[in-house]
């Protein structure tokens, strides 16, 4: 009976939050970091950084915007490390939070070489590349206009080298799909890089 009695709990247990087998690594393994969803400038790749993150909240603290969220425990083993929803609150690259990182999960970077992700414009939904109107929000917004975006022809384009992903444009595009994204999307390119051994 009290074999039976752990079994029926272990189940409920699981269907509570919802796993079942074959989920587990994809619920609590599975890296927050996707468009728009972003470490703040200066992180190690994703690959390592869960396990150098102390999850101090420092840099939650530190960061006058508030652009910087502590994950909280639907994130799995990323409950505790920071984010950045560059849609809702982009990154001003202030840099304190890289000067308060303890254990170098945030290294030390400047400004210009910040490379959180890259800015994708969707030449389909942005207003500028379907000549609806002469938007420029984004070239506007962007903290190093004519060097990380330009604008050719009254549209906008995105130099990838110099592109710091702080997500200013995306926070700015009057643009906003169904599926929540805008015509201009961070993607986290940079922190999908291996570790080199």
């Amino acid at each position: 009976m009290r074999r039976r009695t752990f079994v029926k709990g272990l189940l409920g247990t699981t269907a509570l939050i919802g796993l079942t087998p074959g989920t587990v690594e994809s619920t609590f393994l599975k890296s927050p970091v996707t468009t728009n969803r972003l470490r703040p400038p200066g992180a190690v790749p994703e690959e390592v950084f869960p396990s150098k993150c102390v999850r101090c909240g420092r840099c939650v603290e530190v960061c006058p915007y508030r652009s910087i969220i502590m994950l909280d425990i639907r994130a799995g083993v990323h409950a505790g490390t920071p984010l950045v929803e560059a849609e809702k609150i982009p990154c001003y690259l202030c840099m304190k939070c890289v000067d308060v990182c303890p254990t170098g999960s945030l290294l030390r970077v400047s400004q210009e070489d910040t490379r959180m992700g890259l800015a994708v414009i969707d030449k389909y939904s942005c207003a500028a590349w379907e000549g609806t109107t002469l938007c420029r929000t984004c070239y506007d917004k962007c903290p190093f206009p004519e060097k990380a975006i330009r604008l050719e022809q009254l549209k906008p384009v995105v130099l990838t080298e110099y592109c710091t992903g702080c997500g200013l444009c995306t926070n700015g595009c009057p643009i906003t799909l169904e599926n929540g994204k805008k015509a201009i999307n961070i993607e986290p390119v940079y922190a999908r890089d291996k570790v080199l051994s």
